[in-house]
């Protein structure tokens, strides 16, 4: 049977996008390896506030339609549990504004495709300081979870949506804001230099098409420690450490 991605020509089933072939029965689908974020209900997004309405946030999240994140789907700072009142909507710009970056989860799909989102649990909410990486949807794989504490010291958010949020590793959770509290402390160098090494190998990854997920970034950064930041993006030296990391996860699940 035909699916999405393919066309029937001369007899014959033809692939219409260059990707990945899967079979469910005798359902033949091709997804495709650049696309833009088909959202899931449970899938995790990081995504960037564009616009203040109407009891409602938008945001971008590498989706073909802004997503939506209604202000009864957020917790109130304080944890609070209660009705939104005309107040709240009056102060939504307190909580997030236009630039803002969240992390949320889906949690259902309008018809024309929109995504509408929330935040209740406290591991979402607004994101502090750290550096964004926007790679392909069709990289990242999918886990039980996306949230990584690496043992390098420093955190990672693989958004199903391929925006990668990469952060120092918190040391106490602030539970008291209710997912509002951004900590604005300078950050040490040698986070920065964890950081700035982490986003040249999901780069260096990503150029290559290797799967993305906890083990494949660390094992790339353990493969990339003998080399200079700057250096990682070197054609020669990514064709290194990829092939050094994809020989890692080879023996991994050998």
């Amino acid at each position: 049977m035909r699916g999405h991605g393919t066309y029937v020509d001369e007899e014959k089933l033809t692939a219409s996008v260059a990707g990945e072939v899967q079979r469910v029965d005798k359902l033949i689908c091709v997804k495709p390896l650049k696309t833009r974020f088909n959202g899931e209900v449970g899938d995790v997004v990081v995504g960037r506030i564009t616009e203040v309405q109407q009891k409602r946030w938008k945001v971008e999240t590498n989706s073909r339609l802004d997503s939506v994140l209604l202000l009864s789907s957020v917790n109130l700072p304080g944890g609070e549990l209660r009705r939104r009142s005309a107040e709240d909507e009056l102060t939504m710009r307190e909580y997030l504004q236009e630039g803002d970056l969240i992390s949320a989860e889906v949690q259902s799909v309008f018809s024309d495709g929109a995504l509408s989102l929330h935040t209740r649990s406290l591991k979402y909410g607004k994101l502090g300081q750290g550096v964004l990486v926007q790679l392909s949807p069709s990289l990242i794989k999918r886990q039980k979870t996306h949230f990584h504490n690496l043992p390098c010291g420093a955190s990672m958010i693989l958004g199903n949506n391929g925006f990668v949020w990469l952060y120092p590793t918190p040391e106490q959770q602030e539970e008291e804001a209710g997912g509002f509290y951004t900590s604005l402390e300078p950050v040490s160098v040698s986070d920065r230099e964890v950081i700035s090494r982490l986003r040249n190998c999901l780069l260096a990854l990503a150029a290559h098409k290797v799967l993305l997920f906890d083990t494949s970034v660390l094992y790339c950064y353990e493969c990339s420690v003998h080399h200079q930041v700057k250096d990682i993006l070197k054609p020669e030296v990514m064709e290194e450490i990829v092939m050094l990391t994809q020989q890692k996860l080879l023996e991994q699940e050998g």
